[in-house]
């Protein structure tokens, strides 16, 4: 058996320990500082100390963004060239070259939700998902393939700016539309304004992390957003018709019936 390790138990760390716990391929070892009780309904394994994690064959650092780097240098005093420590930030720029002790390797699982926390952690998750890693790895690409992910090969030096135009910036954007729409129309406001502002609901922590370490792509993306309104302006209506029918084609390709990304390059 594997000894998976997971440091952090919010709604990835949860929902990996909830879907590999009863795959007999795998020992389960948990670390938290507030959910390891819960965990041990699932693994008897859980403890709020991280030493506890020093035999496993692969760790995943499913904290928050802006503790990441601080596990990792925690992990660093305990662990050797033996262990693989994965991290599933959605934010690399500080992580990028950075150099352990252990086997260290960036991914990030396309996959989440507004709601945080243990409690909102389920073991679908990942069903279906693109889990990005910076390099292939045996073990760690079998381990996404049990959690119904499939592993994508990306340059790690790009991630924050890609995930910043389809992640970050639409949940800063979200939360800002629902702060400038005025009360009266929230009162009559319908689906498409409860869709549009879902990531309104996000977790206040994450947000602050995602603005704050990925501001320059987020205010590239801002220029962008208004290059394209300003563009607008000056079409004619049946200019406008095409630019609209365009994407609204893009959109509807781009998702299947059961809402999977298809989309290609």
């Amino acid at each position: 058996m594997k000894k998976i390790g997971i440091v952090g138990l919010g709604l990835i760390g949860g929902s990996i320990l909830k879907k590999l716990y009863k795959n007999s391929k795998y020992e389960i070892f948990c670390c938290s500082n507030s959910s390891y009780i819960e965990a041990l309904e699932y693994t008897k394994n859980s403890s709020d100390k991280i030493e506890d994690l020093k035999n496993c064959d692969i760790i995943f650092v499913c904290s928050k963004i802006s503790k990441t780097l601080e596990i990792l240098e925690k992990l660093n005093s305990i662990l050797d060239e033996n262990t693989l420590v994965v991290d599933v930030s959605s934010i690399k720029k500080d992580l990028l070259n950075k150099k352990f002790n252990f086997n260290f390797i960036l991914s990030h699982p396309m996959a989440g939700s507004e709601k945080s926390g243990f409690s909102a952690s389920y073991e679908d998750l990942f069903i279906g998902a693109k889990w990005l890693i910076g390099q292939k790895n045996k073990l760690l690409e079998e381990i996404i393939n049990d959690l119904g992910a499939t592993a994508y090969l990306i340059d790690m030096n790009e991630h924050d700016e890609l995930c910043c135009e389809i992640s970050h910036f639409p949940t800063i954007l979200s939360f800002l539309l629902f702060d400038c729409a005025q009360n009266k129309a929230k009162e009559i406001a319908s689906s498409g304004f409860r869709d549009a502002t879902r990531l309104a609901q996000s977790e206040i922590d994450m947000t602050l992390n995602m603005f704050n370490l990925n501001q320059e792509n987020i205010f590239k993306m801002l220029d962008n957003l208004i290059e394209k309104f300003n563009s607008l302006k000056n079409l004619s209506d049946d200019e406008k018709i095409k630019v609209f029918s365009k994407i609204c084609q893009k959109r509807k390709e781009m998702y299947d019936i059961n809402g999977k990304n298809t989309f290609k390059i």
